[in-house]
């Protein structure tokens, strides 16, 4: 397998050889966090930190800032750090060359880490002098890890707190919170706190873990999927309480029903193993996807997702009220339902 610019990362830390430029970003800000911290504590000696750790952001960085940082010997130690955080040095015009000159002579003594967490991170090749040189940079995109690195974690983390899970709940858990590291962390340090008995169950996690809209909907679908219409309406009426806003809840119903029909076509040809594959999904998501499938026609499914389009439409042209669309939604898809 390919060497990745993460176990790059993971070998100049554990060989103590940082390279001069990184560059860190992507969606789970744990593991961001968690390598940028253990980058920091590898260069930088905790009594010079005053004087070999340096750090700007878009309000604070300047040439000369920058400039001075690089060039300033460390002091007691040997090595320095330079933090940037959130700047598109694309978007500064003639100052992002004076950047990408500093950036390709760092001295062997500093390393300089660029971190994108508010701010996409994205290459203009459009300004070669600065392309060339975060081409050359180490690259570091940090995403979810895998569903079953992340049942590993959560699981050694529970233990670390006197708990015990099992997979299928582990599963049922990052379902519910969406899977993000530091929410994880978050609701494992709730659930070690109120539930009493050793083992975390699945009714312990749905009484205590706040659910992401993902996982709302799915209980939405699960209501249709089974004519429960009343319940799938209290689902909806409580997220748009929720003040949750109404183009998201309706992306998600049109998600999951795009998803449910896949998993339909996937039963017909015998071919359901592939779903998690085709539309990116983990295990427990997926699980329910099939039972929905199991439980509804596909011409039903089909005319779901063409609902959810029109529903769409209406939301974003007429004048009625964005509640109201949603609420007709669900009543069509019962309707729809019932025929079927």
């Amino acid at each position: 397998m390919a060497e990745t610019n993460l176990d790059r990362l993971q070998s100049d830390l554990k060989l103590n050889s940082p390279a001069r430029l990184y560059v860190f970003y992507g969606e789970e800000a744990y593991l961001r966090t968690y390598y940028l911290d253990k980058l920091r504590r590898l260069v930088v000696e905790d009594f010079a930190e005053a004087f070999n750790y340096h750090r700007f952001n878009a309000d604070t960085i300047s040439l000369q800032g920058v400039l001075d940082s690089l060039e300033a010997l460390p002091m007691m130690a040997p090595r320095s750090m330079l933090q940037i955080d959130d700047v598109n040095f694309f978007a500064m015009g003639e100052d992002g060359v004076g950047y990408a000159k500093f950036f390709g002579d760092i001295p062997d003594y500093c390393t300089v880490v660029l971190v994108y967490d508010t701010v996409e991170f994205k290459i203009d090749r459009r300004k070669k002098a600065l392309a060339e040189i975060f081409d050359k940079a180490i690259t570091v995109e940090f995403t979810q890890p895998p569903e079953r690195e992340l049942c590993t974690w959560v699981g050694r983390h529970l233990k670390q707190q006197g708990k015990r899970i099992s997979t299928e709940d582990t599963q049922y858990l990052i379902h519910r919170t969406g899977g993000a590291m530091t929410t994880l962390l978050s609701e494992i340090g709730k659930l070690a706190a109120y539930v009493e008995d050793e083992t975390v169950t699945r009714a312990h996690i749905a009484l205590l873990v706040e659910p992401v809209l993902e996982a709302e909907i799915w209980d939405l679908t699960d209501a249709v999927a089974a004519g429960r219409y009343e319940a799938a309406l209290q689902v909806l009426r409580t997220l748009l309480q929720k003040q949750e806003e109404p183009i998201p809840i309706l992306g998600a119903i049109g998600s999951q029903m795009r998803r449910i029909l896949t998993a339909k076509r996937l039963l017909a040809a015998g071919k359901q193993q592939n779903l998690m594959r085709l539309c990116g999904m983990s295990s427990y998501p997926a699980q329910k996807a099939i039972a929905n499938a199991k439980q509804l026609s596909e011409a039903f499914c089909a005319r779901a997702v063409e609902l959810c389009l029109e529903a769409d439409v209406k939301l974003k042209s007429s004048f009625d009220s964005p509640d109201r669309v949603l609420e007709l939604l669900v009543l069509e898809l019962a309707e729809e339902a019932r025929h079927a």
